[in-house]
């Protein structure tokens, strides 16, 4: 959905550990696009509401952080990076990549992160039963969902070209 923009937004979305940051991350060196890590924003603009003990992480104030976000967005160029998706407007974004990853390898990604019992759970199950694939296919088009297996530096490296890729045909289509 081009809204006159010179450039695409991005989605990288995915359960936690998949390698968001670390996709978009190489792709905003690559391609110069303003990676936009929603936690550190939600950080740095004071959108975190009261502590939630039983998964140690504030609460997002989403709507102040979509505030914060609409001017962000508008020049396009951007790639989000974030574990949710439901809440962004779907006219924000171009692509919306959901990144995968084997249980085993998400298991052992969390543990080296310190995750430990509902958390560490929780976000395995989420993995499981495909919810960030379907929260981004009930929240967008079919047509911009591509969903990225990433377990190797070999599939990191594919992912950040196929992305690349989609953005070149994008720039093609759209300019």
């Amino acid at each position: 959905m081009n809204l006159n923009r010179p450039l695409p937004n991005i989605l990288v979305t995915g359960t936690p550990g998949v390698g968001k940051s670390t996709i978009s991350k190489k792709l905003a060196e690559r391609t110069k696009f303003a990676w936009r890590e929603v936690s550190k924003l939600a950080e740095e603009h004071n959108c975190l509401d009261e502590y939630d003990a039983e998964y140690q992480c504030p609460f997002l104030n989403e709507d102040k952080l979509l505030d914060i976000m609409e001017g962000m967005m508008a020049k396009g160029g951007n790639i989000v990076d974030y574990h949710g998706c439901e809440f962004f407007p779907e006219r924000w974004f171009d692509g919306v990549f959901v990144i995968r990853t084997n249980n085993t390898t998400l298991y052992d990604r969390l543990s080296a992160r310190g995750y430990t019992g509902k958390k560490l759970e929780d976000n395995i199950q989420c993995e499981i039963f495909e919810t960030l694939l379907e929260e981004a296919q009930s929240s967008y088009k079919p047509e911009i969902i591509m969903q990225l297996q990433n377990e190797t530096p070999e599939q990191l490296q594919e992912n950040i070209e196929k992305i690349i890729e989609w953005i070149e045909r994008w720039k093609e289509q759209n300019i």
